[in-house]
């Protein structure tokens, strides 16, 4: 009887130890992902501006891989423009685009902002590498709309 006390006893201490060890393992996990998700870097880009420029301004944009971004997207003309950026897009993790009381969710490759709209891609870029960026309405591209994105 005495025997059996004790294997139950030492049976539970190690489903304690490995309980212990298994929240340890899963906290040290998790912190980083819920820190990251907490802190997002707000990066400020406009298509075009109120004097009817076809740019963006800024025109390079650099990023790092794996903190995670609130692009911040205004459209301050009279006209409306594309935030083109298809391999930028697949080379990073998008967790939601809003804009007005739409939410999107899943892979984004443009976006269309009509005069005087705003939206917000909050994302995480994954692949380093040089990224075209452009206005993908007929003769925004070759009147300077471009630009490049790092992620570094």
């Amino acid at each position: 009887m005495k025997t059996t006390s004790f294997t139950k006893i030492r049976n539970l201490i190690k489903s304690i130890t490995i309980y212990c060890i298994t929240m340890t393992i899963l906290s040290c996990l998790w912190l980083p992902l819920a820190s990251a998700n907490s802190e997002l870097t707000e990066v400020k880009v406009s298509l075009g501006n109120s004097a009817g420029e076809l740019q963006f301004f800024p025109s390079n944009l650099e990023f790092e891989t794996g903190k995670s971004y609130k692009l911040m997207l205004d459209n301050p003309s009279s006209m409306k423009h594309y935030f083109t950026a298809k391999d930028f897009a697949d080379a990073s993790w998008t967790r939601k685009v809003q804009a007005g009381k739409v939410e999107v969710k899943g892979a984004i490759h443009e976006l269309e902002l009509k005069p005087e709209a705003v939206a917000e891609w909050v994302l995480t870029p994954m692949k380093p590498g040089k990224y075209e960026l452009y206005c993908s309405i007929k003769a925004h591209k070759e009147a300077g709309m471009v630009g490049e994105i790092l992620i570094k």
